[in-house]
């Protein structure tokens, strides 16, 4: 039986229209930017989000902390959620290459509000970091694929510019909360200083982050992407599938979030699971009760054929994408029905 892997979307591999984009690819050199497809990615991103140039990047790690050197300096702070991506998985990256300090808020879901904001500015007062950057996460990954919708994005974006303080975007799943909630990336522009926005989650691509700002601001980035080893020459076979990703892959994204769905429903009605967090895209985190230890109940699926994480003391994460087939996710909600029934040693 074939593995129903659920671990994350970046599992997915290029389906076979998107390989032959792939070969089909023109590559010149990007790192003296002369690799056609890789600047008309760029481009082609860059103007979907209302946006003045691109920069093509190996992850969204790399995006991420590309702008946040580029918005902060030594000694000055960033704020973002306590459960944000760029301060829980990015390696202390922070500070090892930006050397700045993190102002935590304890937001709802990974979502932080206007007043939150504010509420961690620094005064200008020489024993406090200079807020340099907000940072925000869409969807929010521990949130359970919670998304900011865009006018929330827009209050915190005027706390922001009446403090003069810099506005990125994580949008490592953007393209999830924009299917979900049917809003229109070209709006993203007016608000953020810089967007990342990533190509091999649900849209399926193998590799790749692109980082989006203003054509000063992509300058002084591909500078640090320079200094970060993140030059890729012929680049372009990736840069197809990109391409190849954002044409094809984005209105796809509802499918995912129609199977989180399902799971979330047998969840719910699951006598060993706890809660559920509310699914919003193609997220699905819940908490087991006494019934299994997490490390046990991930083991359970494992036994047939289904890989998932986990995601704390007892709690497990599912993640759909364009891997899992609707003969998969049968297969996944008849397992959770099984385990439903069964009394395990915990």
């Amino acid at each position: 039986m074939n593995i129903t892997d659920l671990r994350s979307d970046t599992v997915t591999r290029p389906t076979p229209d998107m390989l032959q984009a792939m070969f089909a690819a023109q590559v010149g050199d990007d790192v003296y930017q002369e690799d056609p497809t890789i600047n008309a990615l760029e481009q082609k991103a860059a103007a979907l989000f209302g946006l003045e140039a691109g920069l093509f990047c190996p992850s969204g790690t790399m995006t991420n902390q590309i702008a946040i050197k580029a918005h902060t300096e030594p000694m000055t702070e960033v704020i973002c959620d306590i459960t944000a991506h760029i301060y829980q998985y990015e390696g202390g990256g922070i500070m090892f290459n930006s050397g700045a300090s993190v102002a935590l808020v304890h937001g709802e879901r990974g979502k932080m509000t206007p007043a939150q904001v504010e509420a961690h500015i620094r005064p200008d007062n020489i024993h406090y970091p200079p807020t340099r950057l907000v940072a925000l996460e869409n969807t929010c990954n521990k949130g359970g694929g919670s998304y900011y919708t865009l006018a929330e994005i827009a209050a915190i974006s005027e706390v922001c510019k009446r403090h003069g303080i810099a506005l990125h975007l994580d949008g490592a799943r953007v393209f999830n909360a924009l299917i979900a909630s049917g809003e229109n990336p070209q709006e993203y522009g007016k608000y953020f200083d810089s967007i990342s926005i990533c190509l091999s989650k649900g849209l399926g691509a193998p590799v790749g982050s692109l980082l989006l700002g203003k054509q000063d601001f992509i300058k002084k980035s591909r500078r640090i992407r320079k200094v970060l080893g993140g030059g890729i020459r012929q680049g372009g076979y990736l840069a197809a599938a990109g391409i190849y990703a954002l044409d094809h892959h984005v209105e796809r994204l509802a499918e995912d979030h129609a199977k989180a769905k399902q799971l979330e429903t047998v969840l719910n009605e699951a006598d060993y699971v706890e809660f559920v967090l509310p699914v919003q895209t193609n997220i699905v985190i819940f908490k087991l009760n006494d019934r299994y230890k997490d490390a046990d109940f991930v083991a359970a699926l494992a036994e047939n054929n289904i890989r998932a994480s986990s995601f704390g003391p007892q709690m497990v994460r599912f993640v759909t994408h364009l891997d899992v087939s609707d003969e998969m996710l049968q297969h996944v909600l008849q397992v959770l029905h099984t385990l439903n029934k069964k009394q395990v040693e915990v």
